[in-house]
């Protein structure tokens, strides 16, 4: 990235009658966001103006065709459709997933050619964007086959960071799912996301058991027993500070998550309930894993509120600084490690 030039913040619309476009709008209308970052909005210039007067903001914009042209010091909405889709605010329509997924293709592909630095997600809603040629549960696997690398959900506040071995599974094909690749697969790409995007050198992970009491030795289930401990103490060996498995229903209430850097819990609920009782919707999710950076805010579409002005943006604020910082830190992290030898023959 040129020194010269603000980090570049590619952002998705979301779900276009939900509240994306007015967590988005609300956040910029303070223009102090402008000195962090150059926020580039992929939409078109009559839906962003529609949602604008709609829910009565007064926020510029500067309309462009390439999101190399966005300028500094300015909102910019790369034109990414002529047309005017219809907005019915609250309601679930194939329309509204439709130019949902037109937005995020644009806002990626921009990410993987250089003109924006990383991306941030507004909701989408996991049903309408289901079409013959997007066939993804979320955004998360959908950036998987677009990226370089191996995704994880990772869900991170300031002093609270949950990443999950399975994400958008049923419940009843957890158990069948996990694996002892599984777990080596998902706790690396935690420890590789912790040193270089967090900045913490030797991180300590604590593993969730799959069953309640993690098993119980047997009783409520095997898969502890047989899976996960073994998996555990064959890492610990390789000199890895992971550590379990905890059971999942005291972990959180006797804060002995605070222990640790992150914590991998086994599926969804059991990692996303607490995180999100504990994170107060100033959560942010991040998909740990991959080339690219990308962050999105804990919540959905919101439907029940869309258009009514009331929508909560803290979130997506703090998913547009957790963004930042990780580019950054990314950046840094990528400095001190390329090439060390080289370095040293430049410094004599």
């Amino acid at each position: 990235m040129q020194e010269s030039r603000k980090i570049r913040v590619g952002i998705s619309i979301g779900d276009l009658n939900g509240i994306g476009c007015e967590v988005i709008l609300k956040t910029f209308e303070d223009a102090r966001m402008l000195d962090f970052c150059t926020p580039v909005i992929f939409a078109s210039n009559k839906t962003v103006t529609y949602q604008k007067n709609a829910l009565g903001f007064t926020i510029n914009y500067n309309g462009v065709h390439d999101a190399a042209k966005a300028i500094d010091g300015k909102v910019n909405v790369v034109n990414v459709w002529k047309e005017t889709p219809k907005i019915e605010f609250g309601k679930e329509t194939e329309e509204g997933g439709m130019y949902a997924i037109k937005s995020l293709r644009a806002a990626v592909k921009a990410l993987k050619e250089g003109k924006v630095d990383v991306l941030v997600t507004a909701p989408i809603n996991k049903k309408n964007i289901q079409a013959d040629d997007f066939k993804f549960p979320g955004h998360t696997d959908y950036l998987a086959k677009e990226l370089d690398g191996e995704s994880l959900m990772f869900m991170v506040t300031n002093d609270l960071r949950v990443g999950l071995l399975t994400d958008h599974i049923a419940v009843k094909d957890v158990a069948e799912a996990i694996n002892p690749e599984l777990i080596r697969t998902k706790t690396r790409i935690i420890e590789k996301s912790l040193q270089m995007d967090f900045g913490i050198p030797r991180p300590k992970i604590a593993l969730l058991g799959i069953n309640p009491h993690s098993g119980d030795h047997g009783v409520i289930g095997k898969e502890d027993d047989e899976i996960m401990k073994p998996v555990i103490k064959e890492m610990k060996e390789a000199g890895q500070l992971v550590f379990g498995p905890y059971s999942a229903d005291s972990f959180f209430g006797s804060d002995g998550y605070k222990k640790f850097d992150a914590i991998l819990a086994a599926y969804h609920d059991q990692g996303l309930i607490p995180f999100k009782t504990l994170s107060f919707g100033n959560g942010v999710n991040y998909t740990a894993g991959l080339s690219k950076v990308r962050t999105s805010p804990d919540h959905g579409t919101a439907y029940e509120i869309a258009g009514k002005g009331e929508a909560d943006h803290n979130s997506f604020k703090e998913a547009l600084f957790k963004a930042i910082q990780i580019f950054k830190n990314r950046e840094e992290y990528l400095e001190l490690t390329e090439n060390p030898l080289k370095k040293q023959k430049v410094r004599r």
